[in-house]
């Protein structure tokens, strides 16, 4: 796929899936600007080092963009971050303070980035499965995650003929690149953990030409793990309470 002199804008860039999305870009011919609180630019042409729950980091970003590369084709929402939830103590400000870098940054870069794009542009959010299913604990994650899903089709409603924007939600992806044991692979009916590539892929195919009549979707790419149903006992699985 030939992306040469594409401006994409990704953030979160600097590890994990962010790491492989901004690679895959350039890998394809993209120019690429990222937005990260890690020091570790990475293979990019534009990188800031700053924390997106701040508004005035995203307007200097949007700036420094707009200044560089004039127009800009993509926009790849992918930074996050999670605060446990109700039963570790998450308080107001670390509640609100997931859903500033999960929620509002992505719909504030869409607003300023709005009239910049270049025509066939695209916006992907990174979501997560947990958009639709939970682990104790986990509530401001989650709570972001199924934000993000929301505000996909209603940016994608609103920004209709201007740009397409969908989700990807994403489940076990080892950003590690860790040994995992064969009972975790078998749990997913692909009989693998996913990767940071393979949600880069799916990337690159939502923002390309391939993908033009798709719009307002969130896809989930997590290996079937979550359409596998399991009861007790079965594949020796056992329930046990912790409270």
């Amino acid at each position: 796929m030939d992306l040469n002199n594409k401006v994409a804008v990704v953030t979160g860039g600097a590890n994990g899936i962010g790491k492989a999305v901004a690679e895959e870009f350039s890998r394809h011919g993209a120019r690429v600007a990222i937005i990260d609180l890690s020091s570790n630019a990475g293979n990019c042409e534009l990188y800031f080092c700053g924390d997106i729950a701040e508004e005035k980091n995203l307007q200097e970003f949007s700036r420094q963009v707009i200044n560089t590369f004039g127009k800009i084709d993509f926009l790849i929402n992918n930074a996050y971050h999670n605060n446990k939830g109700i039963l570790s103590g998450c308080s107001f400000s670390d509640f609100s303070y997931v859903l500033n870098v999960g929620v509002t940054a992505p719909y504030v870069l869409a607003k300023l980035f709005m009239n910049y794009f270049n025509d066939a542009g695209a916006i992907v959010n990174i979501s997560s499965t947990r958009a639709y299913m939970s682990q104790e604990d986990t509530e401001s994650y989650t709570a972001a995650k199924g934000g993000i899903s929301a505000l996909t089709h209603a940016l994608a409603v609103s920004l209709a003929g201007k740009v397409r924007v969908n989700s990807i939600s994403p489940g076990w992806i080892d950003t590690s690149y860790s040994q995992f044991s064969n009972e975790d692979k078998e749990q997913h009916p692909v009989k693998r953990i996913g990767t940071p590539e393979d949600i880069a892929k799916l990337t690159i195919f939502l923002c390309s030409e391939d993908s033009g009549f798709i719009t307002g979707q969130d896809i989930i790419a997590d290996g079937g793990m979550s359409r596998l149903m399991i009861y007790n006992d079965d594949y020796g699985w056992k329930y046990n309470k912790l409270y």
